[in-house]
């Protein structure tokens, strides 16, 4: 097994992944992919949830990776308490008793540099090693699931980290959706499951896409810059009513598929990032030009059919919807 580049097989979802009855029903959804350690992303999350009581949230893998400080990395996980939190790559390696060979589980395409891939292999053995420090805390990552059926507003709504397919596949990135054949294998899939919409996120680039049969959104990353107009994270709202400040949206029959900013607290992010990881080390030489902007796009890069900019949307997440 190649580190970094292949999946281990208990990475495929099983066919009754998005069967049978729903975890839960509600009127407003928040997925959450990628947090990355952000402790402030998730205070931002936090008072967003707060404006908006009746709202349950998944926290959708990944919600662990530059927090190598123990004392953030469990802060993190206080702060997933009380909501439904998934295990993404990185939690599921956390979670092992032994090295599956995966390194850092992301399965990264060949259009990804051998370098970027061996960093993020050491990023990984560095919070394997602050997770060997918290006892109890690997078998409670362990026992997180890896996907979640809900209901909104009556929907179903499929929750992976990966894809449809994979806890760390890539069929919901830009380059596969770009593809005809991967946009037709998906809306014959929603077609099939029932399933009206699925929130993903895993490759660190926002996509939405609306189909004949249903409607894909993948959040980016929640704990990171996604675009070029601002530093703020990126978060998934599925819900019978509208959003004011929604980045952009589709409606699928009187459901809302949106994107919402996450504005956290971007100075005090890059200080406890740079604390954990200084100059030359791998998270640095990886994302922290990413922390500045470099190389972002605008938002209208992750509309890939279907879903329409809100003009009046602005930063504004913690809006009280009354």
């Amino acid at each position: 097994m190649r580190a970094g580049r292949d999946c281990p097989l208990d990475y495929r979802l099983p066919r009754e992944a998005f069967a049978g009855a729903p975890l839960f029903d509600c009127d407003t959804l928040y997925v959450l992919g990628g947090l990355y350690g952000n402790r402030q992303a998730l205070a931002a999350a936090q008072r967003l949830l707060a404006a908006e009581p009746a709202a349950r949230a998944v926290f959708n893998g990944d919600a662990h990776w530059f927090d190598r400080d123990p004392a953030i990395f469990q802060a993190v996980e206080q702060g997933l308490a009380g909501h439904l939190a998934l295990r993404g790559n990185v939690e599921t390696e956390l979670g092992r008793g032994a090295d599956s060979g995966a390194g850092c589980g992301c399965a990264y395409p060949m259009s990804v540099d051998d370098a970027v891939v061996a960093r993020s292999n050491a990023i990984q053995a560095e919070l394997n090693e602050t997770v060997r420090g918290l006892p109890g805390m690997a078998a409670c990552l362990a026992e997180r699931p890896v996907s979640a059926l809900v209901s909104v507003g009556g929907r179903r709504v499929a929750i992976s980290h990966g894809d449809e397919r994979s806890l760390a596949g890539w069929g919901c990135s830009r380059e596969s959706l770009s593809a005809p054949a991967r946009r037709q294998q998906l809306d014959a899939w929603f077609a099939a499951s029932g399933v009206q919409v699925l929130a993903t996120s895993h490759t660190c680039a926002a996509v939405a896409l609306d189909l004949a049969n249903g409607a894909l959104i993948n959040n980016g990353a929640a704990g990171l810059p996604n675009f070029a107009d601002g530093r703020y994270g990126l978060l998934s709202r599925i819900a019978t009513r509208p959003h004011p400040h929604a980045l952009y949206r589709c409606e699928r029959d009187g459901l809302f598929i949106e994107a919402l900013a996450l504005d956290y607290a971007h100075d005090a992010f890059v200080a406890d990032f740079d604390r954990q990881w200084p100059a030359g080390s791998p998270a640095a030489l990886s994302y922290r030009a990413r922390l500045l902007g470099v190389g972002l796009e605008p938002p209208a890069a992750a509309l890939l059919g279907g879903f329409t900019l809100n003009s009046h949307s602005g930063c504004a997440p913690e809006t009280h919807i009354g």
